[in-house]
């Protein structure tokens, strides 16, 4: 299965989210906050549409696809959930590219990747990314991609990327209840942020018209009480669903055998 990249002082190590073990740099940069806050659409709106606004829009998007390391927290909540107003977010459209991408990573060898399949996999990961600014397991992939090219520089601007999307989501709710989820714009985002935090999980059930729940393998414990799952609200996705539509999800990139990699 494909590797999230975490920082530690060092540099960053490529993990399998299937030893469901986490690192302590991964906590730090996943808080559980002790408030998360459910987003405010109409301030979303409001301070994303405003040309005066620190968090207009298109400012906020050319500071991210330049790699911007001054974003902050509050930067990547409207960036994130700001994007679901865009005429670009069309989240119930196939992305080919995705496909490609990940069918390019399942046949990397870890330990000696081609130089020519890296390179694809940039180019390829690029495309994916137009429809799918925010996906975790893309940009994760790309900054592998990156640091095993050689090229630090944007092999950390997309890390950095990943794990502000990551903080975003996270903050957005506990995840504990159906009234407290944590807000997607994309069914696979939700399980792209489990298997960041190194857990196991199985087939999601809808619980709701705008929630779901996705169990755990292995109960996480959270301020001494066992969890068995999370939940997660996918409202924003059937926004503008076409009348008739039926979605069908992508996979995830739990789907190969690479083995833990370290960059310095």
């Amino acid at each position: 299965m494909i590797r999230f990249l975490h920082p530690t002082h060092r540099g960053t190590a490529w993990r399998s989210a299937a030893a469901l073990t986490l690192l302590t740099a991964a906590l730090l940069l996943l808080p559980r906050p002790a408030a998360a806050a459910a987003p405010d659409e109409d301030d979303i709106i409001d301070r994303t549409m405003d040309a005066s606004s620190p968090y207009y829009y298109t400012s906020l998007m050319m500071r991210y696809n330049a790699g911007d390391e001054t974003l902050t927290d509050e930067d990547y909540h409207y960036l994130y959930y700001g994007y679901a107003y865009q005429e670009e977010y069309k989240p119930l459209q196939t992305n080919p590219d995705l496909d490609r991408l990940l069918l390019l990573a399942s046949g990397l060898d870890p330990d000696h990747p081609a130089v020519e399949t890296l390179e694809e996999i940039v180019t390829t990961g690029q495309a994916a990314l137009k429809r799918d600014p925010f996906s975790p397991k893309v940009l994760n992939l790309m900054a592998y991609a990156y640091g095993a090219l050689g090229d630090k520089q944007q092999e950390r601007a997309y890390f950095n990327r990943m794990n502000g999307v990551l903080r975003a989501i996270n903050q957005s709710g506990d995840g504990l209840t159906q009234k407290s989820p944590r807000h997607i714009l994309m069914f696979d985002h939700a399980l792209d942020l489990l298997t960041a935090e190194g857990l196991s999980y199985d087939k999601a059930r809808v619980v709701s018209r705008s929630v779901e729940f996705v169990p755990l393998t292995v109960p996480y414990v959270v301020d001494g009480k066992k969890r068995k799952g999370f939940y997660f609200d996918f409202s924003r996705i059937y926004w503008n669903k076409p009348e008739g539509y039926t979605y069908k999800r992508d996979r995830t990139w739990q789907f190969n055998n690479l083995k833990p990699r370290t960059y310095k």
